[in-house]
Order: structure tokens, then C-alpha cells, then sequence
């Protein structure tokens, strides 16, 4: 039997207390069991010797030269421009994101096959891109990193085989994978080699969808054909000031329509966070942007055949909080920010907001409740009244479809007078959009959870969760209001040309009638009316009963979402 040196300084301290245990009982000492720490002693010692003594052998020696290649990635000068230009190297990012000591890297001496314009002369182990798994908080993870000293960290046809490799990875083994970009895009010597590698890693993108969370990092450079693996996945990040995507760059824009743009002006993250929608967030840095996708890591689940995390919450469930009983004005057309009553609800009052510079009349983010990962939609009344928009729509819609494909419960909560109107959101397709929130509710099958906390009006009402799109517990406020309109409105419709006095009069009649949640909690439409001090509580028994359900839509092959 061969011990370690540290197996052998494990079994010194064990032999030191054994000895004055046997002396005392005056039995005596097992020798062959002195023998064997003796002679693990001598081994290891024997070991070190011979390691000190010998050279090594030839075959090792070109191991380690290949590997520290392989290491030494673009080489020191690249390295050093990518420091300058505010960017981590491939495997610094790695280091950042995963836990200490957790990378195990896969294909970290495979080569490019490229023999075209001389490219047989310039090989670098790894081609381009760091790939393997770690851990992030304990729990496993697949990772690529794109090497943007290496050839720009353009793709190639064994660089997209090392991305292949890690998603197919992930889906047999049931863990996230997450993409960190910094590339500049195909690699032109290879031609059509490197689009068919595009192509087989978004096919992978593909049927990864709905099996495991798949998180992208814009970190650099990503345009044409590379923006489409990212938009794929189920959430993109970018870094502010040194991370760019783009279909056609800033020359292109110029020469085919004259315009002049900049390259921030043109894919910047805060073009995408806030105008087109692309990217789900953005940092000022990339060791921020690193922990904040840590952070998201640890809300969800690994796969769709497991649980997200449970953490221990020190927040009590029956928490009750009197000061929401105040946060809905008593005049209706008043604005209040439903981040407080987030805040006052979620455990901790935490929300990792998805989203959150664009259509922000809705919210969407993810939160704990009693520890247990939630999916959060709300209204937002301080922006746009809380209306729902061809953005906001497609937002919610997003999000709400992916807590459900990785059965994640929803929380919604709900002040919205309607959908936005005017000929932009007509023309821009607000119905075909506005379908998309609704279809990703009723589709849904994990626990749902309503609260309404003023307006639910026409339509709206109907598309946020409501116990029609098979709601599972539905709560509305006193301050609610559940009507086909306000009241002003309808009684300006229903009483058109009457004098102002039967116009108020009317109206008044109205409010008390419509505006209020009891007709539809007496229909069952809303199962209780609510003190606002209660809704934490509230809601974390029912998510507490939920726990079980079970609920299956008809066999399809798929589903025909309107896009």
C-alpha cells in the first residue's frame, strides 16, 4: 500500500495519540501497523529524493511547454493591449467568475486545421477560446471564454467545435452554461468553415433552450453572425464603454446609408439596454459584470429537471408590514413607485431586476420568498401610468416564458389601466405584441400568484395573470379597481352629451359600483380582498401550498407563440 505525504502527516498525528493509549492499557502495539506508517514514511521520503535527483523525462518536458503555451495565450504584448483597453484576458474572467480552484478546461491544446494564407505557420493551443466547467457557490456550471488575443478571438471551425462541446456537455449533464464573448467575428481565412461553425453553435443554442439556462457576457466585440448565439440564450449582459454588438458595423451603416454613427452610438450597451432591448443589463466594469452574473447564477435552478436554490431566509414569512396599507394614493390619477412595494413584500426587500433601464413601466426581475426563488412581473404606475406597450409586452412575455420553462413561480402585481393607445403602438403591432404577455401567462404551468394593487383595466386585466389564464390564487387590495375602464371614461361614453351635473353624478354612481374588487371577488374571479400589511404572508402560504402542483397543457409538438 503507498501513502501520500499528506496521508503519511495525517497518520503521524494519529500514531502520536495512539501510542500513550496503548501504553496505558498495557496491551502491546500492533507492529505491522508501525510497520506500514514506517514504511509510508520511507516512501514518500523515496519519492521527494528521486524527484530532486532525476531529470525529467523527455515526453514531460514537452507537456509543459505545450501547456504554458496554451497558457501564455496571444502572448505577453496582446495581453498587455487587452489590459490597457480596460479588459480581462479570457482566463483572468474565468478566474473571476468561477470559484477558486473549480476550472477544469476542456480542449486546452486543440489547434485551428487552417493551412490557407499561411495560417499553418501561426497555431495557438486553445485557438482562441477557454472552455470547461467549474463551480460558481458550490454549484456546477459550463463555461467558454473568447480569447480576444488570439487571432481577435475569431471563430473558427475548431474554436465553434470547443463551444459544441461545452453546451452538448451541459445538456447531458443538466447545468448552466455561460458565454463570455470577445470576438471579432469570423474568421475570414476559413470562409465558409467558420459560418458552418456559427451555425452548428446556434443549433446547439437551440436545442439547449428550455434545458438549461444558457447566460451570455458581451465582454468586447461581437458582430454579425456572432450577435445570434447571445440572442439566443436567455439572457445578455454587456460591459459599458468596451463591449459592442452590431449586425453591420459603423463602416458598413456608412457606406450603405450615408449615416455616421459611432460604435458605442451603434451597438453600446446603452443603445441595447435602453433602446432596442438586446441586452437584459449592463455594468461599468467587467469584475462588477462578473459577480452581478454570479449573483443571477445563484437564483436559478441547473436545469429544467431540478429546483432552483433554497437559501436560508431570516425574513419572516408572517412578516407584516403596516406602512403598505398607505402606499396607493387615495387619488387615483396620483402615481406611487411599486419598487416599495416590492421591497416591502420580496424577502429582505432584494430584486435582481431584468431589464431594468428598458420599458420600465413594467418590472420584471427575480426575488426569494421565504428563500425559495420567484419570478416577479409588476406594473410600474410611474411610468406611463403602468400601461402596457408593444416593449413591455414583449418583456414580460420573455421573462414570464422562461421562469416556466425552468419552473420558476410567478408573482405578479398589478396596476395597469390598460393598453397604451395612439397610431405608433397600433401600427407597431401592439395586438400581435400584446398577445405575447398573454399567451406566455396562459401558457404557463408553474405556481402563479396575483396581487392587485389598484387599476386592472379592459383587456390588461385580463392578460397580467388574471384567474381566467388560470391563476392560482388571485388577491386584489381595497384600493383595487377591477372595470372595463375608469370610470370617467366609460361614464363619458355611456352618457355622451348629457349635462356635467348627470355626467358627475354618474360617474360617482360608477365608482362605487365598479371601482372597487367586490363585484369580481363575488363572480370568484378574485379569491380574497387582501390588507396590503398582508400580502407577504399571503402570498408565501399559497406559494406553500403550490409547492406539489401539477399541471400539464395538451400534447403538441410545440406551441405557436405569435412572434
Amino acid at each position: 500500500m503507498r501513502y501520500s505525504a499528506k496521508q503519511c502527516n495525517l497518520e503521524r498525528v494519529l500514531l502520536a495519540a495512539a501510542v500513550p493509549l496503548y501504553a496505558a492499557s498495557q496491551r502491546p502495539f500492533p507492529l505491522p501497523l508501525w510497520r506500514a506508517f514506517s514504511t509510508a514514511d520511507a516512501a514518500a521520503s523515496n519519492d521527494v529524493t528521486v524527484e530532486r535527483s532525476l531529470p525529467e523525462r523527455p515526453a514531460i518536458v514537452q507537456m509543459r511547454a505545450v501547456k504554458e503555451s496554451a497558457m501564455a495565450m496571444g502572448g505577453p504584448a496582446r495581453i498587455q493591449k487587452q489590459h490597457k483597453s480596460g479588459k480581462l484576458t479570457a482566463r483572468e474572467r474565468v478566474q473571476a467568475l468561477l470559484d477558486e480552484n473549480s476550472f477544469l478546461e476542456m480542449g486546452q491544446l486543440v489547434q485551428h486545421r487552417c493551412r490557407d494564407f499561411e495560417m499553418d505557420k501561426k497555431q495557438y493551443p486553445g485557438d482562441g477560446v477557454v472552455t470547461g466547467s467549474g463551480l460558481i457557490n458550490g454549484r456546477p456550471v459550463f463555461v467558454f471564454s473568447q480569447d480576444f488575443t488570439v487571432f481577435g478571438g475569431s471563430l473558427s471551425e475548431t474554436h465553434a467545435l470547443k463551444i459544441c462541446k461545452v453546451l452538448d456537455k451541459a445538456m447531458q449533464v443538466g447545468a448552466p452554461v455561460i458565454g463570455l464573448n470577445d470576438s471579432g467575428g469570423a474568421r475570414i481565412q476559413e470562409g465558409v468553415m467558420s459560418l458552418a461553425g456559427y451555425a452548428d453553435v446556434f443549433q446547439r443554442n437551440v436545442l439547449a433552450s428550455g434545458v438549461v439556462p444558457q447566460l451570455s457576457m458581451i465582454m468586447g466585440p461581437c458582430a454579425g453572425g456572432a450577435v445570434y448565439s447571445p440572442a439566443l440564450t436567455d439572457f445578455t449582459f454587456m460591459v459599458r464603454g468596451t463591449s459592442h454588438m452590431f449586425v453591420t458595423g459603423p463602416d458598413v451603416v456608412r457606406s450603405v446609408t450615408g449615416e455616421t454613427v459611432t460604435q458605442e452610438e451603434l451597438g453600446g450597451a446603452d443603445s441595447h439596454t435602453t433602446k432596442s432591448g438586446v441586452a437584459h443589463g449592463a455594468w461599468n466594469n467587467e469584475l462588477d459584470a462578473l459577480a452581478a452574473l454570479r449573483q443571477l447564477f445563484d437564483y436559478l435552478p441547473l436545469s429544467n429537471r431540478e429546483k432552483a436554490p433554497q437559501l436560508l431566509s431570516l425574513d419572516p414569512a408572517n412578516r407584516v408590514t403596516p406602512s403598505l396599507d398607505l402606499v396607493v394614493p387615495r387619488d387615483t390619477n396620483v402615481a406611487y413607485d411599486m419598487h416599495e412595494v416590492l421591497e416591502k413584500v420580496l424577502d429582505n426587500g432584494e430584486l435582481f431586476e431584468i431589464m431594468s433601464d428598458y420599458a420600465k413601466n413594467i418590472i420584471v426581475g427575480f426575488a426569494r420568498m421565504e428563500g425559495h426563488t420567484v419570478g416577479v412581473v409588476a406594473n410600474q404606475p410611474m411610468v406611463q401610468a403602468g400601461c402596457l406597450d408593444i416593449d413591455a409586452s414583449v418583456k414580460g412575455a420573455r421573462f414570464v416564458r422562461f421562469c416556466d420553462a425552468f419552473n420558476i413561480p410567478l408573482v405578479t402585481f398589478v396596476d395597469v389601466p390598460g393598453f397604451l393607445p395612439g397610431t405608433g403602438q397600433e401600427h407597431g403591432g401592439i395586438i400581435r405584441h400584446g398577445a405575447k404577455l398573454l399567451y406566455a401567462y396562459a401558457e404557463a404551468t408553474v405556481p402563479k400568484v396575483t396581487v392587485i394593487t389598484r387599476k386592472a383595466y379592459g383587456g390588461a386585466y385580463d392578460v397580467m395573470s388574471s384567474k381566467h389564464l388560470r391563476g392560482d390564487a388571485n388577491f386584489a387590495w381595497p384600493t383595487a379597481e377591477i372595470a372595463v375602464m375608469g370610470a370617467k371614461g366609460a361614464v363619458e361614453i355611456l352618457f355622451r352629451g348629457k349635462p356635467a351635473s348627470v355626467i358627475a353624478e354618474e360617474t360617482r354612481r360608477y365608482e362605487e359600483r365598479f371601482a372597487n374588487p367586490y363585484v369580481a371577488a363575488g363572480y370568484g374571479f378574485v379569491d380574497d380582498v387582501i390588507l396590503p400589511r398582508d400580502t407577504r404572508a399571503r402570498i408565501c402560504k399559497e406559494l406553500r401550498v403550490l409547492q406539489t402542483k401539477a399541471l400539464e397543457n395538451p400534447y403538441k409538438k410545440h406551441s405557436n407563440c405569435p412572434l
